[in-house]
């Protein structure tokens, strides 16, 4: 019997011009696809140009200069509508989603697509969940008295997969599913019995109680809402 975390996983990988989710702009993303542990993924990439002014130290954060942001970045629109649709694709497969940090990349690319659309994140899942597994979500809830960063970095450290990269969003994607496999085989007798569904829904509260240091309940506030964060309009 292939376990969960053997078998098919989604990953999504996402870097911006600063770190608000509400008001940054999306300059890189990564789509890899991995349909069993150890075989070859299957990748979509793409390079954005922001549609707002960029330093040049501000693209080499992303490893990039500015000229190559500009020149060979796609415009922002039909790049939201592709990866809006990429993720569609995969939760209509019912292939479980990694995305490391899931709030901040998710909340991301739900407000470009509200940007450059007029649509939404929910909009193109018509329906349809997306069942998504965060390693640092599930990593604090697992191993809760481990004290040191829940990074993707620190996770690769821990859990004996080699570091992406730190520019590429292909790789970053990648090692991303390998800490979520690894992750779910050191921790196989909590986590085999459970669907990625049921493990979706349990994030949920985990990541409430990660927040508000507190028992695990459902996430009212913007903060310790999983894995995507309300707009504050509706918030309010």
């Amino acid at each position: 019997m292939t376990h969960w975390y053997e078998g098919p996983l989604a990953a999504l990988s996402l870097s911006a011009t600063g770190p608000d989710a509400e008001k940054d702009r999306l300059v890189t993303a990564a789509v890899v696809v991995q349909d069993l542990a150890g075989t070859r993924p299957r990748v979509l990439r793409w390079l954005v140009s922001p549609g707002v002014a960029m330093t040049e130290e501000e693209a080499a954060h992303h490893g990039l200069t500015r000229d190559q942001v500009e020149r060979t970045g796609r415009w922002p629109a039909p790049v939201m509508e592709e990866v809006g649709r990429a993720l569609a694709g995969h939760a209509a497969a019912g292939r479980p989603l990694v995305v490391d940090d899931a709030p901040a990349a998710l909340t991301l690319l739900d407000r470009e697509l509200r940007r450059h659309r007029a649509s939404s994140l929910g909009a193109h899942l018509a329906g349809v969940p997306l069942s998504v597994l965060d390693p640092r979500v599930l990593d604090t809830h697992l191993d809760r008295y481990r004290k040191g960063s829940r990074r993707l970095d620190a996770l690769c450290v821990r859990y004996g997969v080699p570091a992406a990269p730190p520019y590429d969003p292909t790789e970053q994607a990648r090692t991303a599913i390998e800490v979520v496999r690894a992750l779910a085989r050191v921790f196989a007798p909590r986590l085999r019995r459970l669907t990625p569904g049921e493990l979706h829904a349990l994030q949920e509260d985990w990541h409430a109680a990660q927040v508000r240091g507190g028992p695990a309940r459902r996430a009212e506030g913007t903060g310790a809402a999983w894995p995507l964060r309300p707009r504050a309009a509706a918030a309010a």
